[in-house]
């Protein structure tokens, strides 16, 4: 029998210090077992538009507030938690994605930030810009996981590594606007199919009106198979995703494609 993994991934606008409805959605995934569940971008804090107008003070408060209350979730529900968090510190903010698990806290600093004029996290967080390392990979009954930021799966160093590692599944916590849905989805689709592995996207929800522009993050929190299909997505409004994935996905489309044989002939791998 192959080996399953029960995924969950939870699409909310941003919670700010009210957290209730993170554990009402924590127990319909118990409910069906869930494993691990993935947050979306900026739903832990607010977006880093609107972080720039609040003080540190309440931001430090905030973050706190979250990860004492995912600590004693993770172990009340026996749960791993991925979720992107801000860290404030003496030198200022730092993008990062916390790993809590009922026994440890690991931290991923997003290594490649958005550096756009509309949109620059780059100049905003003081992540340091210094050569790539491997992101967060994991081990969780029977399957390899890697937490990808966002806007790092559009560089190819970070596929390469779920090939080089065997990742059966990539966990993917994104803040997409602007009407981006297609392209989104098509991108992971494609890398879905040609690393072979499940994606699970968490996308957050909410608006920040920006001068004349209104910036709507749409959802679109999906489940993408090794085959490339969207085995499950939500729409637009607040909800839950709970998955069952199969290893066994994984080894046959492996198998069948030979994707990874043919570059350990040429020495990739």
């Amino acid at each position: 029998m192959g080996k399953k993994l029960v995924v969950a991934a939870l699409q909310l606008p941003t919670l700010g210090m009210n957290a209730t409805r993170l554990e009402f959605y924590l127990k319909k995934a118990t409910e069906r077992n869930a494993q691990v569940m993935l947050l979306g971008e900026y739903v832990l804090n607010h977006f880093f538009k609107e972080l720039a107008g609040m003080s540190k003070g309440m931001v430090k408060a905030q973050t706190k507030k979250h990860l004492e209350l995912l600590k004693a979730l993770a172990v009340k529900y026996d749960i791993v938690f991925i979720a992107p968090i801000v860290l404030a510190k003496k030198e200022g903010y730092y993008k990062t994605i916390v790993k809590i698990t009922p026994k440890t806290t690991r931290y991923y600093e997003q290594q490649i930030l958005l550096p756009y004029e509309h949109w620059d996290e780059k100049a905003f967080f003081v992540n340091e810009v210094k050569p790539l390392k491997d992101p967060m990979v994991f081990k969780l009954k029977g399957f390899k996981i890697m937490v990808m930021a966002g806007y790092e799966m559009h560089f190819d160093p970070f596929w390469q590594k779920v090939t080089q590692k065997g990742v059966d599944l990539v966990l993917l916590p994104t803040a997409s606007t602007f009407g981006s849905h297609n392209r989104w989805r098509e991108i992971i689709k494609t890398k879905a199919f040609l690393h072979g592995c499940f994606v699970l996207r968490a996308n957050r929800l909410g608006e920040y009106s920006d001068a004349d522009v209104k910036w709507k993050f749409y959802g679109d929190t999906m489940l993408v198979s090794p085959e490339g299909e969207v085995e499950m997505m939500l729409e637009d409004k607040e909800s839950m995703l709970v998955e069952v994935i199969d290893k066994k996905e994984v080894t046959d489309h492996r198998k069948a494609w030979q994707f990874e044989k043919a570059l350990k002939e040429h020495g990739v791998l």
